[in-house]
């Protein structure tokens, strides 16, 4: 078989240099047969070669080939050497190491058969459409005070400058909805024509067969702020893509973040958010100059927000606690047996009786948990001392670990039960009505010096810290009144 280099020399010694057909063959190692074949063909050699149609040995992966199909058809990524060691394992001694590289061409040729889903651009307009998600930032590790803290983050993006605002929730619930979207509205100053999110149970009543209608909250929401509400089709989160991305590049910024910040934990949730508006804020940094055009075509915001609560009724049990979704909370003892009024809110709950607000407490999410406040129950506890120790919620009356601490001691210290509950209950009552972090300072002075733990001693410390810090705080005032330059008269 010729080359398509000896044919165009052929062509050059027979044209050019006016050889014969017999002296150019010779030169460019071809038989003169063969060469005057080429001639009159005037084609070069690779334009005349057929394409091989058969094969010229078996197969060997032809029976294993609809098994690896159906493998590529449920795990697009899994790589060609992985399938083939299966393989190997599955059929001993059928494949050899030597075929590898021959089944890896044979997956390349499967994978090109497989119809792929296309990507249709979209071409997006200035204050035409938002879209939003929640998204989980469990996997990063944010602790608070050493705690883990397990939140969600609610991610409103604008599709053409990809602007984006996000608000701490705890769960995907309408309330949580409700105040991010409307914390994004006010932050960028107006509202965009089109709200578009996934098929959310908060948003979207995905129980209806056929068409989906939106929840009568959630339109509500939308026509308070003239937003025309979209979804996407369930299990296909392409369609939010702008803000899919979007959480990409968000849980990756905030990494680097905590990376260069050098830990994971903060003082507090309020910590934790500025933390959040700083890291978005320089993400929105490039975005200004199309933001720009994004609010010249907003429509107006309304005069206030819509406040949004769930309100459920609840009866107060003989032992001053409320059931709320599955969740019990303690309340002021004044209310046992009466019926109240719960407000639901993404992050709080209210709870009102007789037209006033009782009590404000951080909402639990999930189910089968309890918020137990001492100070609710402390003064009859006092009272009743023996039933702290098998008391039902009695992990919530250690307002820290240092209260934990404290109890085990007086438990060692005293050879009566009763007496060490007896201690710790009025310790727990000074805390209540004097100053919980200052009794917390005071009991970690006596664990750390061994010395006895009695009321009496935890008050008389406390007492005197407090008269210390005032006399420091008058003092430095007199300091600085002392400092103060003296004033020219002028008359």
């Amino acid at each position: 078989m010729i080359t398509d280099q000896q044919y165009d020399l052929l062509l050059h010694y027979r044209n050019d240099k006016n050889m014969t057909i017999t002296t150019a063959a010779a030169k460019t190692g071809m038989s003169p047969p063969t060469a005057r074949k080429y001639l009159r063909l005037e084609k070069r050699p690779s334009e005349v070669k057929k394409a091989r149609t058969h094969r010229t040995h078996v197969d060997a992966f032809a029976g294993v080939a609809q098994e690896c199909k159906a493998y590529l058809e449920e795990h697009p990524d899994i790589e060609a050497k992985a399938l083939f060691q299966h393989l190997q394992r599955k059929y001993p001694g059928q494949f050899k190491p030597g075929q590898l590289r021959t089944f890896q061409r044979r997956v390349k040729q499967w994978r090109g058969q497989r119809s792929k889903e296309p990507y249709f651009e979209q071409v997006y307009k200035p204050g035409e459409r938002a879209q939003s998600d929640f998204t989980s930032m469990n996997s990063l590790g944010i602790t608070i005070r050493g705690v883990p803290f397990r939140h969600k983050l609610f991610n409103f993006v604008l599709a053409y400058s990809n602007w984006q605002s996000v608000t701490v929730c705890n769960s995907e619930s309408f309330e949580a909805l409700s105040e991010g979207l409307q914390n994004a509205l006010f932050e960028l100053g107006g509202v965009p024509s089109l709200h578009q999110t996934d098929s959310l149970s908060a948003a979207v009543k995905n129980h209806r067969r056929g068409k989906k209608d939106f929840t009568d909250r959630y339109l509500d929401l939308t026509h308070h702020y003239d937003l025309e509400a979209r979804h996407t089709q369930a299990r296909c989160p392409h369609e939010n893509g702008k803000v899919e991305q979007s959480h990409h590049r968000l849980k990756k910024a905030v990494k680097n973040q905590l990376a260069l910040r050098g830990s994971h934990d903060f003082a507090d949730l309020e910590a934790y958010e500025r933390f959040l508006e700083e890291t978005v804020a320089e993400l929105n940094t490039p975005r200004q100059e199309r933001l720009a055009e994004e609010q010249a075509a907003l429509k107006p915001l309304p005069a206030e927000r819509l406040e949004f609560c769930q309100r459920i009724q609840a009866t107060v049990t003989k032992g001053s606690t409320i059931l709320v979704q599955k969740n019990r909370y303690s309340v002021p003892t004044a209310l046992i047996g009466e019926r109240v009024e719960v407000r639901i809110y993404a992050q709080q709950i209210e709870v009102w009786y007789a037209q006033t607000c009782q009590e404000r407490m951080p909402r639990l999410h999930g189910e089968g948990r309890h918020q137990i406040n001492y100070r609710h129950l402390i003064r009859y506890l006092v009272r009743k001392p023996g039933a702290c120790a098998n008391y039902r919620y009695h992990a919530d009356l250690f307002p820290s670990r240092i209260f934990r601490m404290a109890y085990d001691a007086l438990k060692c210290a005293h050879t009566e039960w009763i007496q060490a509950d007896k201690v710790y209950l009025s310790v727990l009552h000074l805390a209540a009505t004097e100053s919980e972090s200052g009794v917390e300072v005071v009991l970690e002075e006596l664990l750390a010096s061994n010395h006895p733990i009695t009321p009496e001693e935890v008050e008389s410390r406390l007492k005197a810290s407090e008269q210390h810090l005032q006399a420091a705080h008058l003092g430095a005032y007199d300091g600085l009144l002392n400092s103060q330059p003296a004033v020219e008269d002028l008359s």
